[in-house]
């Protein structure tokens, strides 16, 4: 099985949509559904942006993967990002306290 036909089918199974289902509302056949998942063939974009949409997820992490990677081709600050890394290891009573004097920072910062 190929990485992007694993990351269909974990998400999937994540969503609890069975591989007909997908099939069926990305519309394409189960068969052709069970090519992407287990035979490594490529779908066209517009099937990938279907799948994307249905899983919830982009194209770009059906494709490419690992999150962190996203993370950091999408925001240049490797300070930044080590900074969310570590407020996600906090207990959540401590991350919703940051979120929120992060939230009133902007929305000051916006104000002005």
């Amino acid at each position: 099985m190929n990485e992007l036909g694993k990351r269909i089918q974990e998400l999937r199974k994540q969503h609890n949509i069975s591989q007909n289902e997908l099939a069926d509302r990305v519309n394409v056949s189960k068969a052709q559904m069970s090519r992407y998942e287990v035979k490594g063939v490529q779908p066209p974009a517009d099937i990938l942006n279907k799948i994307a949409e249905v899983l919830g997820t982009s194209v770009d992490y059906l494709i490419n993967g690992n999150t962190d990677e996203k993370a950091k081709a999408s925001l240049k600050n490797t300070e930044l990002i080590q900074r969310f890394k570590d407020i996600e290891a906090l207990p959540e009573e401590e991350q919703n306290v940051l979120l929120q004097v992060i939230s009133a920072y902007i929305r000051d910062f916006k104000a002005r």
